[in-house]
C-alpha cells in the first residue's frame, strides 16, 4: 500500500506549477512559459490522480473511457487552438470559462447521483451538511458558468448560427435578446432564481435522496446563468469574461471539497482569486463597480442616432501630416482585430521609426473584448512589449504627440466621458483630442458600445479615414512609401 503522503506530494508539485505558471502569466514575454508550466501541471494532477485510484481501487478506472477522453479532447483542442484566429480569442476564453464551469457541475452531479444510488448518504450530520452544500454550491455555479459563459460568448461573436435568418454586413447572424438595460423586473427575476437555487441547496440536505430537487436545482441554476449575461452589454464583456472565469474556478475549488482533491481546491481557490481580481482591475477601468456592471448593465445599446456628419480624408492626405513628425502614438481597439489589421499598423509603425520618429502604443485597460486583448494581437505582430504603453502612462505623452493614430476604438477615446454623465461617465479614457493631430480610422460614425456618439469625430484636429482598418492601413502605408 503506498503512503498517503506520496499522493500529496504529487498534488503539492502539481500546485506549485499552477501558481509560477499564474505568475509568469503575468508578462506577455513569460506568458507562454506560464501556460506550459500550467499544463504540466495538470498533466501531473491527472497522472498522480490515476495513479492513487489504480492503487487504492484496482480495475475501477475503465482505461478505455480514459485513453478515449483524452485522445478526443486532444484532437478538438488542437482543433480549436489552429483555427482560431486572434479576433476569435475572447469567445474562445468564454468558452473556457463555461467548459471548466460544467466540467466541475458534472463531477458534483455525478458524485451526488452515485451516493445516492450506491444509499452512501452520510449519517452524521455535520458531514451531511458539508457534502450535500459542497455538492449545491459546486452545481450551481457549475452549471451558471457554463450557460453564462455560452452566453456571453453568443454576445461576442454577434449572435448564434440561426437558420435562414439575414446576417449583417459582416456575415455575423444576428440573436435576439433582451435589450441591453434589460427590463425593469429581470433583476428581481435573478434574485428570486438565486434564492431559490439556495433554498434547493437546503432541501436537498433535508432530503438527501430526492433527484427531482437535484435536477431542478441543474435547471434553475442554467437559466440563471442565461439571465446573468443577457441584459450585459458588450462594453462590459472584459468584467464578465474575467467574473465568469473567476467563478469557474469558484466551482472546481467545490468540487475539490467533494471528491476530496487538494489540486483542485488549491487551483480552483488560485483561478477564483485571480480572475476576482482581476475583475475588479477592469472595474476600475471602467470606473464602474461590479455591482453597476451586473445589475445596471451599461454599454452596447448602440440607440443614440447620429445625426452630424464628418468630411473623411484619404490616405495621401494623412501621409503628408504623418512627414516630418517627431512623434506618434497608435491606440488599437476592437476593430483592429476584426479586421485584422496589426500586421498593417506594426509596418506603419516601422515606416515611420525608419525616419526617425518615436512611436508608441497607448493600450486601454478594456480595450477589446477580453483583458490584454490588444497586447496579444500586438505581440503575434511583434511589436516589442516596451512600446506597449498603459493607460495612464501614454495620457502625460499626448499633449507632446505629434499625431494619434486611432485604428478601431471608439469609446476608449471618447471625450463625453470626462462629463460624468451617459453611460460612459466618469470612464478613464486614452486623451487622444489631446494630441497635435488625430487619425481615426474606421467604417462610419456609428456609436460604440456604450450606445454614445464619439465628439473626438467632429474636432478640427481629427482626420476621419472611413474604411476597414486592415485596407486603410495598407493604402496609408503605400502613401508614405510614395512620399
Amino acid at each position: 500500500m503506498v503512503d498517503p503522503v506520496v499522493w500529496d506530494i504529487g498534488y503539492l508539485a502539481s500546485a506549485a506549477l499552477f501558481i509560477v505558471g499564474i505568475k509568469r502569466l503575468s508578462s506577455p514575454k513569460t506568458a507562454p512559459q506560464g501556460n506550459r508550466l500550467g499544463a504540466y501541471g495538470m498533466l501531473l494532477a491527472v497522472l498522480v490522480t490515476i495513479a492513487r485510484m489504480e492503487t487504492e481501487a484496482p480495475g475501477i478506472i475503465g482505461w478505455e473511457l480514459v485513453a478515449g477522453g483524452l485522445i478526443v479532447g486532444a484532437i478538438i483542442g488542437a482543433w480549436m487552438a489552429t483555427r482560431v484566429e486572434m479576433t476569435g480569442m475572447p469567445e474562445l476564453v468564454a468558452l473556457f470559462n463555461g467548459f471548466g464551469g460544467g466540467a466541475s457541475a458534472l463531477v458534483a452531479l455525478s458524485e451526488v447521483l452515485k451516493r445516492i444510488n450506491s444509499d452512501d448518504i452520510p449519517s452524521d450530520n455535520v458531514e451531511l451538511y458539508a457534502t450535500w452544500i459542497a455538492i449545491g454550491l459546486s452545481g450551481l455555479v457549475g452549471w451558471l458558468t457554463l450557460t453564462g459563459s455560452l452566453m456571453a460568448m453568443g454576445k461576442l461573436k454577434g449572435g448564434f448560427y440561426i437558420p435562414f435568418t439575414k446576417k449583417d454586413d459582416r456575415g455575423r447572424s444576428k440573436w435576439i435578446n433582451f435589450p441591453t438595460w434589460g427590463p425593469p423586473w429581470l433583476n428581481t427575476v435573478k434574485a428570486s432564481l438565486l434564492l431559490l437555487a439556495l433554498f434547493l441547496i437546503w432541501m436537498t440536505i433535508q432530503d438527501p435522496s430526492n433527484k427531482d430537487i437535484i435536477y431542478s436545482l441543474v435547471a434553475i441554476s442554467s437559466v440563471l446563468g442565461i439571465l446573468f449575461v443577457i441584459p450585459i452589454g458588450g462594453a462590459d464583456m472584459p468584467v464578465v469574461v474575467s467574473l465568469l472565469n473567476s467563478m469557474s474556478g469558484i466551482a472546481a475549488a467545490f468540487t475539490g471539497f467533494v471528491i476530496g482533491n487538494n489540486v483542485l481546491i488549491i487551483a480552483g481557490s488560485m483561478v477564483g482569486a485571480a480572475g476576482l481580481i482581476l475583475t475588479f482591475i477592469m472595474c476600475k477601468a471602467m470606473n464602474r463597480t461590479l455591482a453597476a456592471v451586473l445589475f445596471k448593465s451599461f454599454g452596447g445599446g448602440g440607440k443614440e442616432s447620429v445625426t452630424r456628419t464628418k468630411v473623411g480624408s484619404d490616405p495621401e492626405e494623412v501621409a503628408m501630416v504623418c512627414d516630418g513628425i517627431s512623434k506618434c502614438v497608435i491606440i488599437p481597439g476592437y476593430g483592429m482585430a476584426v479586421s485584422q489589421a496589426q500586421h498593417a499598423v506594426k509596418e506603419f509603425a516601422d515606416l515611420l521609426e525608419s525616419e526617425g520618429v518615436e512611436v508608441s502604443y497607448g493600450i486601454h485597460p478594456v480595450a477589446g473584448r477580453m483583458p490584454g486583448h490588444m497586447n496579444v494581437l500586438l505581440a503575434e505582430a511583434n511589436v516589442p512589449y516596451e512600446q506597449l504603453i498603459e493607460m495612464d502612462d501614454i495620457n502625460s505623452e499626448l499633449p507632446e504627440t505629434d499625431v494619434a493614430l486611432v485604428i478601431g476604438a471608439n469609446d476608449t477615446v471618447n471625450p463625453v466621458a470626462r462629463t460624468g454623465e451617459g453611460p460612459l461617465g466618469g470612464m478613464p479614457i486614452i486623451d487622444a483630442d489631446k494630441a497635435r493631430v488625430v487619425v481615426i480610422i474606421k467604417r462610419s460614425l456609428s456609436v460604440g458600445y456604450a450606445g454614445v456618439d464619439n465628439d473626438l469625430f467632429y474636432e478640427d484636429s481629427t482626420m476621419m479615414l472611413f474604411g476597414d482598418g486592415k485596407k486603410m492601413m495598407n493604402e496609408l502605408n503605400a502613401s508614405i512609401k510614395e512620399l
